[in-house]
Parts: structure tokens; C-alpha cells; sequence
């Protein structure tokens, strides 16, 4: 029994909640590994208790040797026949064990003499390992293992044994050891007192979902009982892990909701905007807008005349017309004496939509400037007084905008694209460009990455979610093919076709390797061997490492019909318009994101002639590889395709690294536990009707530091 009373009991003297118990009253946790505790952020003995299971091994039974297979991890106990040192490619030590029923080799590339000397024919041995099929036993390779005394009872593991998270210097012994402790104090034993951990749910948020108490559950998961089922704790599906689960997604949630709230109680530049720049512009489009567009335009609209910051998400699958909208709400900014900014993440993206927006504006006596980390000079020094100064009505760029030395005059909206590329810092340091006193500027943030609209309802509680979910008329579906690379001949000869009957197209290059420069020389060599090949093709090429100015010439080229083939790399994902381009080349297919393809063929189908694309893949697929190829050949819609991605890649990658790093889950798994979401925003309604004050310590607990995440 520890009695530590010098550490343990000053601390509970000033402490009733396991919230405010210093992990340092836990044996063995001394300044030096309450250092290394606090990188896994684990300060008090509740973190500790909610540092979480990985997954779980079954060390409660000794699995007789005959009976193994492959795959499995399992405890084994017998004695060592034989150990030598083989030599092939690589040194190692193998032990042949052996416990009546069958034998096995236990398999060591790193080990030392003592080590060797240890396995002495006739010892015993206990091993944990993952069994693995060899030249003549089954194998384990680096098991873990002790030699015991064959004579001597040996115990098994009362229960599941929980891998956690971990950090160099913290090893997992240490991790269990410690939760063993914390759960001591649930249970007030061992001399160890009784101080709370608060359930903040209420019984009667609970109860319809047929929740376990916080207690029993936190004990299941640390310590499930050996009759478990390994399969449905591997899945996250247990009913302990759901009631964990479900309060980690209502913490989520309720920040989200808090933030609203708090955004509902800041003032905003009231921008109602006339008729007069939106209805010109408008009327100077080549097309009609579709219903779609009208009714996120009207739901913007009335944002944008409340004395509140607008915050809403526009949701739109490639060529659904998102920019247009992003003009009208910029003008209407305007027409109301103020400034917008549009910020992109890729300098290729911001200079598209520059281009884009000054020749739809500067007609209507509309002063755009651009601004990028790239700028220099005198351009420079123009763009960042016209903002200044406020002679720029709208400024467009990339994250420089929201750099130290740009000062808005009168920034009134802010639009945000990809808004999945930015890092939550970013779009709160331009939106705080904007604070004039109290007031903060309206936020649009645009994405073509569909969210599927139940997760949407958890990762963007804060925002208000407006959907274009219809096209252009009289656009065509994309026709979309796998073609293995032996068949490249054929694929160019269909390319040399297209641009003969007077349409274009594009040849997207892509690498494996992340190296710019790389993926840029495979686009010159394809380009050069495109050129030997086709002749009578007019081809130009465009990447990432060309000056600003010659993509731009090259763009406008091909966009005018000077160029019928467009070599490109990935640069060309989003922005581009070109109707009369009717087919896309994408080589290595394989290597990209199922969400990156489908915005690469959306460049194509953008006109009313019927429009291709053809992924030409390197066999042989990974199994994942052709369910990426296969959803892409089976659909078009952004949203089913967001759907697949999500279940081939996990939310975490479909969302955004730099988003999801700051959006962490110790549990919760967004698409497993889509079912819950329903119930947890029912559940957030119900608490902060109920008990409002339990919403803070419930989000402290789940998000600790990060609970800032969201102040966008």
C-alpha cells in the first residue's frame, strides 16, 4: 500500500476532483516524468484516466502451440529445445520452444551473449508475440518473454492488456501502472480515498440512449475482463467505448456551438448592400446563375445585413459555380462602403481567382489588388497602400494577407477558399485584420471538397452550412476510364483524335515523391516525348516552378485555343475553366487521393460536349488503389465521392491535416460513430438548456489546451 502521505494527502487537501489532482501524487511520478507525462498532456489524474486504450492484447490464457496460425498474438509457455545463431542475410538467434502440442520459433536479430547464454536447453519460457509462418515452425520475431521455472504456478493477466498512446521515456508499463492508480481512486481501496470524477452528463441525457455511468466505463476500458470481446473493442464499438465516444463528440460540439454563440454577440459591420453592382454583375455574365447559386446568394444576402458576423460554409462539387457567389457577396461588401478579401492557399489558386475576379469587376469600376509573399517591388509597396489607403476594393491573395504589415482600411467580409488548407490561426489572424473597436468582419468560407452533411453538423457546428448542389444545365457526366500504362500508345493516339476533331485536352503528371522539382521534370520529359509523338499537336506545359508570368501566358494560351494539349502537374486541381477541353490524361492515377482525382476531372466537363477521363494507372493495384479508381469510375457526385474517401482514408486526411491537428479525438472516430451525431446534438441542446454550467469543464476535459481550436 502506498502512503506517501507528504505528497498525496497536501494535494487532496486542495483538491476534491480528479480534475485537480496533480498526476505528480501518483508513486513513481516525480518532476522528471511528469515532464515527460505533460507532452502527452497528461497534468492531473483525470488526463490520465481519459489517455485512452489503443487496442488490446490478450494476455489472460496460455494458447497451446499446436494451435496457432498465422495472424494471431497470443501467450505461449513451453521449454527451449534448442538456440543457435543462424547466418544468412542477416545474423539472428533462433529458439526452438516446444509445450507438447506443437513447437516454435522465436526469432532474434538483436541480442547479446548473456541473452543467448540464457536459453539453455530444458529452461521454461513464457512468450507474448504475433505469430508469423516460417521456413519450417511458425515464428515470433522480437517476442516479449521471460524464462521461469517449469515447476512453479506462473499467473496469467486478470484482464485485456491496454496498449496506450505513448512518448519517448514514458513506456506503456508505466502507462498501465499509472492508470491502475487513478482507477484506485474510483474505487477509494487500497488506501487510496475517494475523490470524484464528475459526470457532467446528467442521468436523463443518458437514459434514452441506454448509457453506462462515466465510472464504468472508464473501468471497462482501461481493464476489460478476459471474456471481452476483443473483436468489438478492436472496432471502437463497445458499449463503454460508445459513452466515452458520445461525450467526446458533445464536448466537440459544444465548443463549436459556444463559439457561435459568442459570435452572435459581436458586432458587425451591417452590409445591405443595393441592387445596383450585384444585379450588373449578374446581368454581364455569359449564363444564368442556377437556382442553386440564387439561394446561397439570397442566404449570404441576409448574413451580410445583420449586425452579427456571418459565418457560413458554402459547400459545392467542382464547377457548381462557388466564385460567382463569392463575387456577388464581395460586392454587395463594396456597395456598402466596404473592403473584401478573398485569401487562397496556393499562390497558382489566388492568381486564378485575381484574374477571375478583375475581369468580372474592373467593368463595374471595381479596384482589385493582388497581394502574395511573392510580390516585390513597387507592385508591392501599390498594392499594400491601395488597401491601406482604401482605393483597393477588393485585395486578393494568398495567406500573406493576413501578414503584420497590411492594414485594411474597411474590411467588411472576408472569403476564405479551401478553407481546409489553412491552418484555424490563419483564418483568425485575417479575420482579425478586420476588427475596427468591437466589430469583426463577416467570414465566407468556400470549399469544393463536399463534407458529407451528418459530419458537417459536428466539425462545423460554428457555422452556418449553405450547399450548391446543382449544376450548370446541359452538362454532361464525365465518362471515366482505368487504363493500364502498357496501353500508353493507345492512350495518345485517342489524345491526338480529340485535338484533331478541334477539342483540347490535358496530360496531368504526377509523382509519388512530394518534390516539386521532381514532379516538374517528369512534366518536361512527358511534354518532350508528347511533342516527338504528336506532331501535329500544339502542346504547351505548365507547373509549379515556372514564373508566375509564363503560367499566366501559357493559361491564356490554352484557354484561348492556341494550345490543344496541356501538360500540366497537380497545379491545375482547381481554378481552371476551359468548356472546350473534353478530355484529361492522368498518369499514375494510383498515387493520388480519391477527393484530388475527382477535383482534377472536374477541369474537363465543363462545357456541353460530352468529356472523358482516363487514369492511366502502373499495375499492379493495391486493393486500395482500385477501390480509389473504381469509385471514380462509378460516380460523379462530390459528395458520395467525400463519402468513399472518408472510408478509405478516415476523416482526419479527407478534412485537412493542419484542421484535424488541431481538431484531435482521444476516441471518437467521426465516420464510426456517425450514428451518434444526431444524438449528441440533441443531447448539446438539452445540456445547455439544463445545466449550462457543465458545459466548460466538460470541454476543458476532452480538449484541455486546445479548447481555442475553434475561434474562427
Amino acid at each position: 500500500m502506498y502512503t506517501n502521505t507528504g505528497k498525496r494527502m497536501d494535494s487532496l487537501a486542495i483538491a476534491d476532483n480528479l480534475d485537480r489532482l496533480s498526476v505528480t501524487v501518483l508513486k513513481g511520478v516525480g518532476a522528471r516524468v511528469a515532464g515527460r507525462l505533460e507532452r502527452l498532456g497528461l497534468r492531473t489524474v483525470q488526463d490520465v484516466l481519459f489517455h485512452l486504450p489503443l487496442r488490446y492484447e490478450d494476455r489472460t490464457r496460455v494458447v497451446p502451440m499446436g494451435s496457432l496460425r498465422p495472424g494471431d498474438q497470443a501467450v505461449v509457455q513451453g521449454e527451449v529445445e534448442l538456440a543457435e545463431v543462424h547466418f544468412g542475410r542477416r545474423r539472428s538467434l533462433l529458439v526452438r520452444i516446444d509445450d507438447g502440442t506443437g513447437s516454435l520459433t522465436l526469432r532474434f536479430f538483436h541480442f547479446n551473449a548473456a541473452q543467448q547464454a540464457g536459453f539453455r536447453r530444458g529452461a521454461g519460457i513464457r512468450c507474448y508475440g504475433e505469430v508469423r509462418a516460417g521456413p519450417l515452425t511458425a515464428e515470433m520475431i522480437h517476442p516479449e518473454y521471460r524464462l521461469i521455472d517449469p515447476a512453479q504456478p506462473v499467473t496469467v493477466e486478470e484482464h485485456l492488456t491496454p496498449v496506450y498512446p505513448a512518448t519517448e521515456g514514458v513506456h506503456q508499463l508505466t502507462l498501465r501502472a499509472l492508470t491502475g492508480q487513478a482507477l484506485r481512486y474510483l474505487d477509494a481501496g487500497d488506501g487510496y480515498p475517494a475523490v470524484r470524477i464528475t459526470d457532467w452528463l446528467p442521468e436523463k441525457l443518458l437514459a434514452p440512449c441506454r448509457m453506462t455511468s462515466l465510472q464504468e466505463a472508464l473501468r471497462y476500458v482501461h481493464r476489460p475482463p478476459p471474456d471481452a470481446s476483443l473483436e468489438l473493442l478492436a472496432e471502437g464499438r463497445h458499449p463503454a467505448q460508445q459513452r466515452l465516444a458520445f461525450e467526446e463528440l458533445l464536448a466537440h460540439h459544444l465548443s463549436l456551438r459556444r463559439l457561435r454563440f459568442r459570435g452572435q454577440q459581436t458586432a458587425a459591420p451591417v452590409l445591405p448592400g443595393g441592387d445596383g453592382l450585384v444585379s450588373a454583375f449578374v446581368r454581364s455574365l455569359p449564363f444564368t446563375l442556377t437556382g442553386a447559386q440564387q439561394r446561397v446568394n439570397r442566404e449570404i444576402r441576409a448574413d451580410l445585413a445583420r449586425p452579427h458576423p456571418m459565418a457560413r460554409l458554402v459547400q459545392g462539387d467542382v464547377g457548381s459555380g462557388k466564385t460567382v457567389v463569392a463575387a456577388c457577396a464581395a460586392l454587395t461588401a463594396v456597395e456598402a462602403g466596404y473592403q473584401a478579401a478573398l485569401m487562397a492557399p496556393t499562390e497558382l489558386l489566388a492568381e486564378q481567382h485575381y484574374r477571375g475576379f478583375r475581369e468580372w469587376l474592373s467593368p463595374l469600376g471595381v479596384n482589385v489588388v493582388w497581394h502574395a509573399g511573392k510580390s516585390r517591388g513597387r507592385e508591392r509597396s501599390l498594392a499594400l497602400q491601395a488597401i491601406r489607403e482604401g482605393a483597393a476594393a477588393v485585395a486578393v491573395g494568398t495567406h500573406a494577407l493576413f501578414q503584420q504589415e497590411v492594414e485594411f482600411a474597411r474590411l467588411g467580409l472576408v472569403v476564405i477558399d479551401e478553407q481546409h488548407r489553412f491552418g484555424v490561426h490563419q483564418r483568425l489572424a485575417l479575420r482579425d485584420k478586420g476588427r475596427a473597436g468591437e466589430q469583426r468582419p463577416h467570414q465566407l468560407v468556400m470549399t469544393a471538397t463536399p463534407i458529407p452533411r451528418t459530419l458537417a453538423m459536428t466539425v462545423y457546428a460554428d457555422l452556418d452550412t449553405s450547399v450548391i448542389d446543382e449544376l450548370p444545365p446541359g452538362r454532361l457526366p464525365v465518362q471515366t476510364v482505368a487504363i493500364s500504362q502498357e496501353r500508353r500508345e493507345e492512350v495518345m493516339q485517342r489524345v491526338r483524335g480529340a485535338c484533331t476533331a478541334g477539342r483540347q485536352a490535358y496530360w496531368v503528371c504526377t509523382l509519388i515523391e512530394e518534390s516539386e522539382a521532381l514532379q516538374c521534370q517528369a512534366a518536361e520529359k512527358t511534354a518532350a516525348l508528347l511533342v516527338t509523338v504528336l506532331p501535329d499537336v500544339r502542346i504547351g506545359l505548365v507547373h509549379g516552378r515556372m514564373r508566375p508570368t509564363d503560367k499566366e501566358a501559357v493559361m491564356a494560351a490554352f484557354k484561348a485555343g492556341d494550345i490543344d494539349l496541356l501538360v500540366a502537374t497537380t497545379v491545375i486541381e482547381v481554378g481552371v475553366d476551359v468548356p472546350n477541353a473534353t478530355l484529361m490524361i492522368i498518369e499514375n492515377p494510383e498515387r493520388l487521393g480519391l477527393a484530388q482525382l475527382h477535383q482534377l476531372r472536374g477541369r474537363v466537363g465543363r462545357g456541353r460536349e460530352q468529356s472523358s477521363c482516363v487514369l492511366l494507372y502502373q499495375p499492379p493495384l493495391s486493393a486500395a488503389a482500385r477501390d480509389r479508381l473504381a469509385a471514380l469510375r462509378e460516380t460523379n457526385d462530390g459528395f458520395e465521392i467525400a463519402r468513399r474517401d472518408m472510408v478509405l482514408r478516415g476523416p482526419g486526411e479527407v478534412l485537412g491535416t493542419r484542421q484535424t491537428g488541431e481538431m484531435k479525438f482521444h476516441i471518437a472516430d467521426l465516420l464510426r460513430d456517425e450514428t451518434l451525431l444526431a444524438a449528441v446534438e440533441q443531447a448539446a441542446a438539452e445540456l445547455l438548456a439544463c445545466c449550462p454550467e457543465n458545459v466548460a469543464p466538460l470541454i476543458r476535459r476532452w480538449l484541455g489546451d486546445a479548447v481555442h481550436y475553434g475561434e474562427v
